[in-house]
């Protein structure tokens, strides 16, 4: 798909005429780049590191990520075991850009975490053994806005008893993402905190290519974090998962730079 903006308003087009109700893209409006401070047509760009505190392997390479510049922020998993050497990096660091990366489900069959809150405090995020679920689509079956919310203030908690200051909130495998009810519970849990929280809600080329079903969602959502007072990003790009050589994730990357339209686009790399 060419990223020229004039395709991506094409595309928005038509999507918003299979959901109504929702307003195109204008061309005319400016990024939040600009919006944010940045001179017309600037693309800037955030590279994201996921994953800190999942284990020591995923510490060291987080560390060195940052260290070497591949990477300019990072975001801490607080159910997982391996936080209190990350956070003993970031105390000799306090410059690091770390912000917690809340964390509703337990992926790894191997490797399990559980809920901060207690499993009797939110029995709805938990599988029969007492870990968070496995996948996105589970916590939504079983889980509700209010088991949410508490294990959400669980983290944060969490992190600021053991002296991190999060620059910001982001969701690991965008859980917070699959429901109006659990997206309004993040904004609301943000907004008490005062931590900013990761919303892309501009021209969105890349989230068109990945979940074109969310858009509205995504974009009327974004509006009310930026009528709240928070910054608000124009794109994310959360495939790399999937990019596996060092060849291909060059190459991927290298086009991204080369194509991306003008305003803020996050870039997440694990």
């Amino acid at each position: 798909m060419p990223m020229l903006r004039v395709s991506v308003q094409c595309v928005v087009f038509a999507l918003c005429c299979l959901t109504a109700g929702l307003p195109a893209f204008a061309e005319q409006e400016p990024t939040y780049a600009e919006r944010l401070g940045w001179p017309k047509g600037s693309k800037v760009v955030i590279f994201h590191i996921d994953d800190a505190g999942m284990c020591h392997d995923a510490n060291v390479g987080v560390i060195e990520a940052l260290e070497k510049g591949v990477s300019t922020s990072t975001s801490i998993m607080m159910p997982c075991g391996w936080v209190p050497e990350f956070t003993a990096y970031i105390e000799t660091h306090p410059d690091v850009d770390a912000g917690i990366h809340l964390t509703l489900t337990s992926e790894w069959d191997n490797y399990r975490w559980k809920p901060l809150a207690g499993v009797d405090a939110v029995p709805g995020l938990c599988d029969g053994d007492g870990y968070l679920w496995g996948n996105v689509a589970e916590v939504v079956e079983h889980a509700g806005a209010n088991e949410v919310e508490l294990e959400l203030r669980a983290q944060i908690d969490a992190a600021l008893r053991m002296g991190i200051k999060p620059t910001h909130l982001d969701s690991h495998m965008g859980t917070l993402f699959s429901s109006p009810l659990f997206f309004h519970r993040y904004i609301k849990v943000g907004k008490e905190y005062g931590i900013p929280i990761l919303a892309p809600g501009g021209h969105l080329t890349y989230i068109l290519q990945e979940m074109p079903e969310q858009l509205e969602l995504v974009r009327n959502i974004a509006q009310q974090v930026w009528d709240s007072g928070f910054p608000v990003i124009d794109d994310v790009v959360a495939a790399t998962y999937d990019w596996k050589s060092f060849e291909e994730k060059k190459g991927k990357i290298l086009h991204i730079l080369r194509t991306m339209p003008p305003g803020i686009t996050e870039i997440i790399q694990h």
